[in-house]
């Protein structure tokens, strides 16, 4: 692929990212069932494999060349500035703690943003042979086919993925998200699935499950899954319905992001019992 300037030139965004994607794919099935794994020092939550590293190399390497001018934020290697008003969200390995534990619940997620809007992204599952593409305006797809968020009415709506993040130093923190999640279920009512990871969000797109919420996430979690949900007919938000900012993005890697991500029957009737739990709480 010839290089782009921060105008793009003319290069196929979704062909760039489906063909990073399967070339991320081949490393991950390489490493699966043989992964050595470490927790990282700075958060008990998070795992690193070599996979994470190989994926990471690659996909960096891969929008340098085709992209050199925009700039990059990616979980392992951290940010590059370029003073691009485009810039590349990636999650190398979306699900590392299952990916290390020898499940099939794990993807790699690769998103582009055009100042703080998301214009192209994408998920691969690579257990499961699958590559997720959207670009703005112009739907999204598995595998070249196009896939749609649950239409009203749909049994689908009626499962729900809810990932947490436990908080050692702050049990309260987990104990009154697992009673809120609770009311939530119940609210539904719902049922629960949850890998936490891109597994639970290709579900949403592709119109298996209702909704994937969370309160414990990185921007790199968000940008690609954003796209995709939404060019499948979908809603993604911060958690209570507010609108993602991604506004300064290189800015944003170390904070944390809620999201919703939902079909429209689904999230309507979340961000419903949502608000009616703040206004309810003392």
């Amino acid at each position: 692929m010839p290089g782009c300037d921060s105008q793009r030139n003319g290069c196929e965004l979704p062909e760039f990212v489906e063909d990073s994607l399967g070339a991320a794919s081949e490393i991950a099935r390489k490493y699966a069932g043989n992964v050595t794994a470490r927790v990282k020092d700075a958060d008990p939550n998070q795992v690193l494999t070599d996979a994470d590293t190989a994926i990471s190399r690659l996909l960096t390497d891969r929008v340098e060349r085709s992209f050199a001018a925009h700039n990059v934020i990616d979980e392992e290697t951290g940010t590059a500035g370029r003073g691009s008003r485009y810039t590349w969200v990636i999650d190398q390995v979306d699900g590392t703690s299952n990916f290390a534990a020898g499940l099939p619940h794990y993807g790699v997620m690769i998103g582009l943003l055009d100042g703080a809007t998301p214009i192209a992204g994408g998920i691969a599952l690579p257990a499961f042979g699958e590559i997720y593409i959207a670009e703005a305006r112009s739907g999204a797809t598995c595998n070249g086919a196009p896939i749609h968020a649950a239409p009203d009415g749909d049994l689908a709506n009626q499962i729900i993925s809810y990932g947490i993040d436990v908080h050692p130093d702050r049990p309260d923190i987990t104990t009154a998200e697992c009673a809120q999640l609770a009311q939530l279920l119940l609210a539904g009512p719902y049922k629960l699935r949850a890998s936490n990871s891109a597994f639970d969000v290709a579900m949403v797109a592709s119109g298996k499950y209702g909704a994937f919420l969370t309160k414990s996430s990185r921007i790199w979690d968000n940008v690609a899954p954003h796209i995709v949900i939404e060019e499948a007919g979908g809603r993604w938000t911060q958690f209570d319905g507010r609108p993602a900012d991604y506004r300064d993005p290189l800015a944003k890697a170390a904070e944390n992001f809620t999201f919703c991500g939902a079909s429209q029957q689904t999230f309507a009737q979340i961000q419903r019992s949502i608000r009616a739990m703040d206004a309810a709480a003392p």
